[in-house]
């Protein structure tokens, strides 16, 4: 099973890059971020052309995800539990082949300190609290998304640039290895030492060109998901091509059963 995470920064803006890809990638299930519309303005027929069933959850102008696989996607949640009156989008889970799968775009949490830093560590909390249930069932866990956490030094061009932001911030990176430390995997370093594996880059001051990145998208696996990672990549290719999103795809494949 390949399996691909992606904020594509407006899934209508960036429609035509999106499905060129997929037409080449062809993974059998899709994690998209930053839709950036309302749910019934998500351009599904567009990748159900391809053969994708879709389910977004989306809101107006700001947020909204959504989960695209080739198989039917079974008992599909819809909100991130523990908050009741959280009305943003960004929570999509379900069943395909049997791998119960997540995409989620974890809120950005800056400016620190205020409302939106104390909504992202709420938002880490009730994650981890969601990933404890999904563990003790012991079945196969893929939760993708964009994390805007920055794990380690290495993951970012210039740690002392980013030391009071919400990404880098220790309250979050401390949030992060709970998360592992639950018994979940992240897939990629999981595989890799490598330094510069970045997934994103500013529009500004150059970053793409000077290579300024941040590694902030990420797969965490349960450990029966572990037990078939083969592979986790990123695909760089789409970052450089005009009118691209400042984020790029990285790629999860598990071995069958």
């Amino acid at each position: 099973m390949k399996i691909a995470t992606w904020n594509v920064n407006s899934a209508k803006a960036r429609l035509p890059l999106i499905t060129d890809w997929l037409r080449t990638a062809s993974p059998d299930v899709v994690l998209f971020q930053e839709i950036k519309c309302e749910t019934a303005a998500f351009p599904a027929a567009a990748f159900e052309d391809l053969g994708y069933h879709v389910n977004a959850v989306g809101q107006k102008a700001y947020n909204g995800v959504a989960l695209l696989s080739k198989a039917p996607a079974e008992d599909v949640l819809t909100r991130l539990p523990g908050e009741p009156e959280d009305e943003q989008a960004r929570y999509v889970e379900a069943t395909v082949s049997g791998v119960r799968i997540a995409s989620l775009y974890l809120p950005n949490g800056n400016p620190v300190p205020g409302e939106k830093f104390a909504y992202k560590l709420r938002w880490m909390d009730r994650l981890y609290d969601h990933a404890s249930k999904l563990l003790a069932q012991e079945i196969p866990v893929v939760l993708g998304g964009d994390y805007n956490i920055i794990p380690e030094p290495r993951d970012v061009y210039s740690p002392q640039a980013f030391a009071g932001d919400a990404l880098f911030r220790p309250e979050s990176k401390a949030r992060f290895r709970a998360l592992l430390n639950l018994g979940l995997t992240e897939a990629y370093r999981a595989l890799h030492d490598d330094d510069r594996a970045y997934t994103f880059w500013d529009y500004q001051a150059g970053s793409w060109p000077r290579d300024n990145g941040l590694r902030i998208d990420h797969f965490l696996l349960s450990p029966q998901a572990t037990d078939r990672l083969a592979d986790c990549t990123i695909d760089r290719g789409p970052r450089g091509l005009e009118k691209a999103s400042d984020h790029t795809p990285v790629i999860l494949e598990l071995r069958d059963a």
